[in-house]
């Protein structure tokens, strides 16, 4: 019988259970047994104040992990440090005992937090709570969380009284920074500024937050303050020169890690073909709900993490209405969980999972960060969730307290995932991916310019926060009509008033479309410039919040679109056309016989149509027409050519060059986010068999977003692996002429037309010819 729950899962004995099963087609492709250790831990010398030793006994904590005691040095030693170590190996210590040494020795100081969401301030401040002495009497260390959701009149009080100051990175931008002068007091103190979970900030995200710290340093600097930086990652490639180009300071580098750990069971599931020809396969959610089912029927618990909202409430469903069947008890204690949700229904939610109301839960990645949900035994990836980080993120959402546990990926349809299913190395043995930014994008740092100027007048000085760049872009703000020049300074122009405002920090475009409900009058949601062109163009089908919308109007100059509730059974997928013209070379290099390219591109898009697809069969319904202004921008490429024996092979034989280069393209643009932190939407690609500015057959990939952020350039370094990775799913993929799993993309404007199979493995045959296999 199972459903018996004893306290500790038996992955093994789970894993023959699924063998067994009727259903079971050979889907687990490989199982890591991940091995369990034994904790390090030495003392501090000196040891901690004696208060702080009473309150981790208290907690039941009798010393610190290697990691925490060499943080915990390094900044006793005035370092900037980053500690780069796995889920769940008490890296909230490495900041917690520090800062509140360093408040306990001197009570003017000051301490900034930083936390990509809300959710996460609420959970890490409780955790700070438990470790503040109880022996400081009233008038100890105050905390408080500062955000959008703070009562206005509890924020003076903060303002004026709280020793750590618990927010985020919108905050600090929107609401700190712009009003320093309220915040002389804490900017003036100021010892310690936090960043967890640094590995979030990459990206334009990332590229932001840079630019604010760089404003955060500059206004310390004027009040004469001069404080340290702690950022606490996940495991990442290059924590050190990620923290020093977030910050813009050098960093040490923590990652050794002394905590104890319980092993795992890490599964890799791929769901069985169902046509070999077309490549089709079982669908990714029905594969995950009986697992996740499964799993439940033993009552074990269970975490489900998808990539979309309608996916986390679909699981949900799903696994609910299976074990309504044989297990209605079971089937009550499951719920879906996401960011929309209402900030008291997700507190309800962790609550029912902490306290074990709860057994399963199916959930987008906002639970992939710290929350503290109390100890899990198992988590299911729906998909890879786009960089190995992420993955060891969610999967280690399990095995929290110290038992062996289970993580099974299921494997999307898609180039990436079915690499990784052939190439078990690659995502076990495979160092994790390097965090990308860049801090001076201009179409990013000239928008935190404008707010700095705002701030303070800027000077020549100021290059040692933002670079030489500083000097260009002032210029041309002056020209834009932002800055003037008075007494050697750059002033903000009296007529542009609070900048901050008009600058969203998760967003490389400063504009925005509002969505709104035609029927109510309601706003729905905000959705960026750069997408609302593919997202909300008329006929476009919307979900927001599982109910789907049909966008009826896209009014371009009050940048509003309007919509209403549909029961419509399609979804639709935009068409569009893309040139690529290349502006400025930055650099290439020989890779056996051809140049690769690093350079800046124009892109322009240009929406033409849509077509209808209908739910669960896939047919097409139709083809509309929209007529819509191009977009343009400008951003990091790099592009090759194929070898010139590969062409004229191509040539005599009459093959499809085009078909071969927009294959090559799509599978290369899926697998690059296996080499660069990076979203499959944050990357962008052309092919042409002549391109008007080099007379050659090219292939483009760039970055999807105004400037650039750095993924293009990773790209132009590890092309040769690249091509490699792409080479390997092309070939060893089992469809006759190119499915989802190796050729076809999802997003793909021309509706996967032309591609070529056999010629996009020629191409890369020939571009890997002459490079060694050590490469």
């Amino acid at each position: 019988m199972f459903g018996v729950y004893n306290g500790e899962m038996d992955t093994a004995d789970f894993l023959r259970h699924i063998q067994s099963l009727l259903w079971y087609q050979e889907q687990i492709v490989h199982v890591e047994q991940v091995p369990s250790r034994e904790a390090r831990t030495r003392d501090l010398d000196p040891p901690l104040d004696a208060r702080l030793v009473q309150s981790l006994e208290d907690m039941g904590v009798s010393g610190l992990y290697t990691h925490q005691a060499e943080a915990v040095e390094k900044l006793r030693d005035g370092k900037n440090v980053i500690v780069a170590t796995p889920a769940a190996s008490g890296k909230s210590m490495c900041y917690n005992l520090p800062v509140l040494e360093a408040l306990l020795e001197d009570r003017t100081s000051r301490a900034l937090y930083l936390y990509p969401t809300k959710a996460l301030s609420q959970d890490q401040e409780k955790k700070l709570a438990e470790l503040m002495p109880a022996s400081d009497g009233p008038r100890g260390i105050r905390h408080a969380i500062f955000d959008g959701d703070t009562p206005r009149p509890d924020r003076a009080t903060i303002r004026r009284s709280s020793n750590i100051v618990i927010t985020n990175p919108d905050m600090l931008h929107l609401g700190i920074l712009p009003n320093h002068r309220a915040w002389y007091r804490t900017l003036r103190g100021l010892k310690y500024v936090v960043l967890d979970e640094a590995h979030v900030y990459r990206g334009v995200f990332g590229t932001h937050v840079a630019n604010v710290m760089r404003r955060l340093r500059r206004l310390c600097r004027l009040v004469g303050s001069s404080p340290q930086f702690i950022l606490c990652s996940a495991t990442i490639a290059n924590p050190g020169e990620h923290a020093e180009r977030l910050v813009g300071e050098p960093f040490d580098v923590v990652e050794d890690d002394g905590s104890p750990y319980g092993g795992k069971d890490f599964v890799l599931w791929n769901p069985p073909m169902i046509d070999l020809a077309d490549g089709s396969r079982r669908s990714t959610n029905s594969e995950a709900t009986q697992v996740f089912a499964e799993l439940l029927k033993r009552h074990t618990r269970t975490m489900t993490f998808v990539r979309s909202r309608r996916q986390a409430e679909l699981i949900h469903v799903y696994a609910r209405d299976q074990l309504k069947l044989t297990h209605p008890i079971v089937a009550k204690r499951i719920s879906p969980y996401r960011a929309s949700y209402l900030p008291e229904d997700r507190r309800r939610i962790e609550r029912d999972l902490f306290e074990g109301r709860l057994l399963g839960l199916s959930t987008t990645n906002a639970m992939e960060l710290g929350v503290d949900v109390g100890n899990l035994d198992a988590t299911i990836l729906t998909g890879y969730p786009g960089t190995i980080a992420s993955a060891w993120q969610q999967a280690g959402r399990s095995g929290r307290g110290g038992e062996r546990s289970l993580s099974v990926m299921v494997a999307n349809n898609n180039p990436l995932d079915q690499y990784l299913m052939r190439h078990p190395e690659s995502f076990f043995g495979k160092s994790h991916e390097s965090a990308r930014i860049s801090p001076a994008n201009p179409y990013i740092m000239k928008p935190h310019l404008i707010c700095a100027a705002y701030e303070a007048p800027l000077t020549m000085n100021d290059t040692e926060f933002f670079g030489p760049e500083l000097l260009w872009y002032a210029d041309e703000l002056i020209e834009d009509e932002y800055l003037h020049v008075r007494h050697s300074r750059w002033h903000l122009l009296p007529e542009v008033t609070y900048p901050a405002e008009r600058v969203n920090i998760r967003s490389a475009s400063g504009a925005f479309y509002t969505l709104v409900d035609s029927d109510t009058g309601a706003i729905l949601e905000t959705v960026s410039e750069e997408t609302a062109f593919m997202q909300l163009h008329p006929g476009a089908i919307y979900l927001h919040q599982g109910e789907s919308y049909l966008v009826k109007d896209l009014d371009l100059d009050s940048h509003t679109a309007y919509c209403s509730l549909t029961d419509a059974p399609y979804y639709t997928q935009v068409r569009d056309y893309t040139e690529t013209r290349i502006l400025n070379t930055y650099k290439s290099r020989q890779v056996g016989e051809v140049s690769v390219f690093l350079g800046e591109v124009n892109v322009s898009t240009h929406v033409v149509g849509f077509k209808r697809v209908k739910h669960q069969t896939e047919e097409v319904l139709g083809d509309e027409y929209v007529e819509l202004p191009p977009q343009e921008y400008e951003t990091t490429a790099l592009w090759f050519t194929p070898d010139r024996y590969t062409l004229d092979r191509i040539h005599a034989e009459k093959l499809d060059l085009a078909g071969g280069l927009h294959a090559v393209e799509h599978a290369a643009i899926g697998l690059l986010p296996l080499f660069a932190m990076c979203d499959r939407n944050d990357i962008g690609g052309i092919s042409t068999p002549l391109h008007p500015d080099t007379g050659r057959p090219q292939v483009f990939i760039h970055d999807g977003h105004p400037g650039g952020v750095g993924v293009a350039e990773h790209g132009y370094e590890v092309i040769e692996d690249l091509w490699r990775a792409t080479y390997e799913v092309i070939s060893q993929c089992p469809c006759e002429a190119g499915c989802p799993s190796c050729i076809h993309s999802p997003k793909c404007g021309n509706n996967n037309q032309p591609l070529d199979k056999e010629v996009a493995r020629m191409v890369l045959e020939g571009l890997l010819s002459d490079i060694p296999e050590s490469l």
